[in-house]
């Protein structure tokens, strides 16, 4: 099976002139962040010391500004400039990663079944629709890189479920909020599920809370804070689990969503919300810890939530969900999902009907269909 790599790349433009080419200069500058010498940068990516220096220059010459700040003896930093060129990169590449990801593996299940010669006995490639998380894409990358072909498509809970309800998936990724938000969330994922029909397979259970920078300088310390002067919020999309679980929390609280600041700003996956408070644009953000860890921010825990994925429950028996079951079963999967950040294997791969797995707020009517 062929696998697709898409990858964003951006330019700048400046009073006509041709645009500025920044994958190279922002390559090196990520590498300059990281070693602090762009003699070691450079070597890094296999440049001369000259051509590096030369990027740089032709880049500052471009901007208006200097990218690197050095220091006789210290090395190179990059400056403000340089720092704002690098979260605008992170950001882009955190927005943009899910709809890339899903059209990637449009284009390699599509080039397989025009090109493959023996198509017809190729290992079926399962399809999955999935609200975007750092276990899914550990599972991904695990199936890969095990030949596993895959079919993704990244969209929000409900999506996903509906999805699987109409025969267009073979597993649907949805989480769901533990503790007093359960009942409303698992409300709404019910439309979706039949309990004669579906099983629920436990991914994760991972930590969900507020993105704030490192040493907290606002002292945001709970929900209410988000309605304080001064707080600038960066939310996530409509439709998608996180922004049910803001407004349930903010409706718990009493507070009106017109009284917080940036409701209405939002980002496509938990990398993104981190990426847009990490450059200064915002002052606090929802989501998962791994993506607050992983960009240096400081995180404050509000809930614990499981990732499932829905199937069939006959399918589990068959090619090719009981290879990826065996995958989510394996230690080195669990492993894998244990050192994630604010993330715990300890059910991964369990099983269960949606009436098990939501014992105290599975809607009764839809127990006893």
């Amino acid at each position: 099976m062929f696998q697709v790599r898409i990858e964003p790349r951006w330019e700048v433009e400046r009073d006509g002139a041709p645009p500025l080419a920044t994958h190279a200069l922002l390559a090196l500058l990520q590498r300059v962040q990281q070693h602090e010498s762009i003699a070691q940068a450079a070597r890094a990516l296999g440049l001369s010391y000259r051509h590096a220096w030369g990027l740089v220059r032709a880049g500052e010459a471009y901007l208006g500004g200097r990218l690197l700040q050095t220091h006789r003896g210290r090395g190179a930093m990059p400056t403000r400039l340089a720092q704002a060129l690098l979260w605008a990169d992170q950001r882009v590449a955190a927005r943009l990663a899910p709809t890339l990801q899903t059209l990637a593996s449009e284009l390699a299940g599509e080039l397989t079944r025009l090109v493959e010669q023996d198509a017809a006995h190729a290992p079926p490639a399962v399809r999955i629709q999935a609200s975007h998380g750092f276990a899914v894409a550990a599972l991904l990358e695990q199936m890969a890189a095990e030949g596993r072909p895959v079919e993704l498509g990244y969209r929000n809970s409900s999506d996903a479920l509906a999805s699987l309800a109409r025969g267009d998936c073979d597993m649907a990724g949805f989480h769901v909020p533990l503790g007093r938000f359960e009942a409303a969330v698992v409300a709404r994922c019910a439309r979706w599920l039949d309990p004669a029909r579906h099983v629920l397979i436990h991914l994760a259970v991972r930590n969900e809370g507020l993105f704030v920078a490192a040493g907290n300088p606002k002292r945001i310390v709970r929900l209410a804070d988000l309605a304080r002067d001064g707080v600038r919020f960066v939310n996530r999309q409509e439709g998608s689990g996180t922004r049910m679980l803001v407004d349930l929390m903010l409706a718990d609280a009493g507070i009106a969503p017109a009284r917080v600041h940036g409701y209405e700003t939002s980002e496509f996956t938990h990398a993104a919300v981190a990426a847009h408070v990490a450059s200064g644009m915002a002052d606090v953000g929802i989501g998962v810890e791994t993506a607050a860890r992983r960009f240096g921010l400081d995180f404050v825990p509000l809930v614990r939530e499981r990732y499932f994925f829905a199937a069939e429950a006959d399918a589990l028996a068959r090619s090719p969900l009981r290879e990826v079951l065996a995958i989510l079963r394996s230690e080195a999967f669990r492993a894998r999902v244990d050192a994630l950040a604010g993330y715990d294997a300890a059910d991964t791969g369990r099983v269960q009907t949606p009436a098990e797995a939501f014992a105290r707020s599975w809607p009764k009517r839809r127990a006893a269909a």
